[in-house]
């Protein structure tokens, strides 16, 4: 099958997944309570008004009518009103999934770096010293709870050293004295190509404990997983034949085993990597970032379920693309794979 075949049929079966995924929502929501009392003051409001909004909702209607006339509105580019962010759902998805979206990327970036070399190490220099040490850490990386590792970053690094930012995503005062131009939304990008080296710094500085915090859970998954990896493709026959031929260990490693023992390790980043997306709620609360985690948590809090309903269906086609890219991925490093 061409590849451009196998992209077209996995984008199609994105249909039926994201319509399950809207059902399911949809229907917590209604039985959750009024999807429209975020949006009516009965003491402020008048009955023509209140009415109106019921109307707007299609509450008097069955809910298999309401879900038609929501997705409807989906198709249409319609994905209802935001009452945290006072805007139009997309406008609001617009608006913070920039944040979300650049602290994932930086995340996983640490995650991915970290956890192959991690385990590539812990594999070659197995129940030595290192390896104990790696697989400790491995170890309290998927114990620790999130938002304890994240208060114990701030109150060491912020709060007693004073050597990293503790919340937010820039340092407001600055900005004010040295502005730059938000091309993208990626600030990192956007002080780049705005030539404010400043503005860089700051924004870097404000990325790193968040983006730790996010990434050490994925960090240890990865580095068990390469590790594992790593061990089982030791052992085969084809890297005894490589190194009695006389190629030199760093040769074997990198060239016949670590290509191979990527393979099982590239679905865990892929699924990671959805995770940090949809699971950055917690890490954006705690250092107070900007992004799809904050604006969801507050969306709860008011039960605005338009805007719940948007984040979960953003989240889910981001958590499905990602799969599709771990496919194409197993095609790349093993060339037996055929998509199919």
């Amino acid at each position: 099958m061409k590849l451009r075949t196998y992209i077209i049929k996995r984008l199609l079966l994105l249909i039926p997944v994201l319509i399950g995924v809207s059902i399911f929502v949809f229907t917590l929501t209604r039985i959750g309570g009024n999807p429209a009392a975020a949006y009516i003051n009965p003491d402020k409001m008048s009955d023509e008004a209140i009415r109106a909004v019921e109307e707007r909702f299609h509450l008097h209607d069955p809910i298999y009518v309401q879900y038609w006339y929501w997705i409807s509105g989906i198709l249409q580019g319609d994905w209802g009103w935001s009452r945290v962010a006072a805007a139009p759902v997309t406008t609001a998805i617009a608006t913070f999934f920039p944040a979300t979206f650049e602290l994932t990327l930086v995340s996983m970036g640490i995650a991915v770096l970290i956890g192959i070399w991690a385990g590539t190490l812990s594999a070659v220099k197995k129940d030595k010293p290192v390896d104990h040490v790696t697989r400790l850490i491995a170890l309290s990386g998927v114990s620790l709870p999130i938002f304890w590792l994240a208060l114990m970053l701030q109150y060491a690094l912020s709060f007693k050293l004073d050597l990293l930012p503790m919340v937010g995503r820039t340092d407001e005062v600055l900005e004010l004295t040295h502005p730059f131009t938000k091309y993208t939304g990626f600030y990192t990008i956007d002080t780049l190509l705005s030539g404010n080296w400043i503005m860089f710094v700051d924004v870097v500085s404000h990325l790193i404990l968040p983006s730790v915090c996010l990434a050490f859970g994925s960090i240890a998954i990865i580095t068990r997983m390469m590790r594992s990896s790593m061990l089982e493709v030791l052992d085969m026959d084809y890297v005894r034949t490589a190194r009695s031929k006389g190629l030199s260990e760093k040769k074997v490693i990198k060239k016949h085993a670590r290509k191979n023992a990527m393979i099982p390790t590239v679905t865990v980043i892929g699924l990671s990597f959805g995770g940090l997306l949809g699971g950055a709620v917690l890490t954006e609360s705690i250092f107070a970032w900007p992004g799809l985690g904050t604006w969801s948590t507050q969306s709860i809090v008011m039960g605005d379920s338009w805007s719940i309903m948007g984040f979960v269906l953003i989240i889910a086609v981001i958590y499905v693309l990602a799969n599709l890219v771990v496919d194409l991925l197993y095609a790349y490093l093993d060339p037996r794979v055929r998509l199919g």
